[in-house]
């Protein structure tokens, strides 16, 4: 198989560029570098270096594209809103057009942010979501949300045949860059260094985490299957963040906690409704908690 993995340098990108290639592909990767894993350095692939929203000449056709660009950390993608939702909506559309000239399969990784703060729970792909558009995470969310949109009528009208759409939920592990911003490096840096825990709000809000290759694998068994979706994917294991606080400072020891107002539309709770997975392809992501925070902190600790 010849695949395109937009993205391809990112944390979760790393990931799916070493697994494909490790079952046979020859794998291209488009990235920008804006927001690379510290891990991409030595990829098993070839690297264009260029944006989505205006792709370089790329060595197409290509029998997999699978569309990952977007910055992923709150942090980064606050940064530059208008860069953020262009990267959602025309960047998913030059990807859609080349898909479509070469006859690709495309592989979309949307998000569990489609469902904005839930008022249903868990979430199943049935839930058309809450998102707040005049929010600042909305550029995110907004994004992937036209991007599912844009897929959907390129199938119907054609251009596409079973093109699949994954939501992911929470994801974490090894190739993170310590200073994404996201809750797990955050803690884990933080009590890495010492320094403690910043928690927000109350840390009663509750979220979904899943292991890097325990996702890996159901991305792998989308493809193979061509599952179109939506579907979600993650670990429906539902924890608090005192309890992930508490899971760190377990392995780590406690250096103690700072608490900060919570951030702006941030969801209260976050867990996937695995029931399609598990029926299309027996999905059990099999990593316990503390085995992947302690796979995550031996990484953390590796990195310069």
């Amino acid at each position: 198989m010849k695949a395109l993995v937009t993205g391809g340098a990112g944390f979760l990108g790393s990931h799916l560029v070493r697994r494909l290639s490790s079952e046979g592909a020859t794998v291209t990767v488009l990235d920008d570098f804006s927001s690379a894993s510290p891990s991409a350095s030595d990829l098993p692939a070839e690297v264009v270096r260029g944006s989505v929203v205006e792709p370089p000449p790329l060595p197409g056709p290509f029998d997999l594209i699978a569309h990952l660009a977007s910055p992923a950390s709150p942090p980064r993608y606050l940064r530059d809103p208008v860069g953020t939702l262009r990267t959602g909506a025309e960047g998913t559309r030059q990807i859609l057009d080349l898909a479509a000239t070469w006859g690709s399969h495309v592989l979309y990784t949307s998000t569990s942010e489609v469902y904005g703060d839930p008022e249903v729970h868990p979430q199943p792909e049935s839930y058309p979501g809450a998102v707040e558009v005049s929010s600042e995470r909305a550029c995110y969310d907004e994004g992937k949300r036209y991007a599912e949109a844009l897929i959907h009528a390129y199938r119907r009208t054609g251009a596409l045949a079973a093109p699949s759409i994954v939501r992911l939920f929470n994801t974490y592990g090894p190739g993170m860059d310590p200073d994404d911003g996201r809750v797990v490096t955050s803690f884990l840096t933080s009590a890495l260094a010492g320094r403690p825990l910043t928690v927000f709000g109350d840390g009663s809000q509750t979220r979904s985490f899943c292991f890097v290759e325990d996702l890996i694998d159901g991305l792998m068994a989308v493809i193979e299957l061509r599952i179109e979706g939506p579907l979600n994917l993650g670990n429906d294991e539902e924890i608090t963040m005192l309890e992930l606080a508490d899971a760190v400072e377990e392995l780590l020891g406690a250096t103690g906690r700072e608490y900060h107002p919570l951030p702006d539309a941030d969801p209260k709770r976050r867990r996937p409704d695995l029931t399609l997975a598990r029926r299309l392809f027996g999905w059990n992501p099999r990593t316990p908690l503390s085995e992947g925070l302690a796979a995550t902190a031996d990484y953390l600790r590796s990195l310069p």
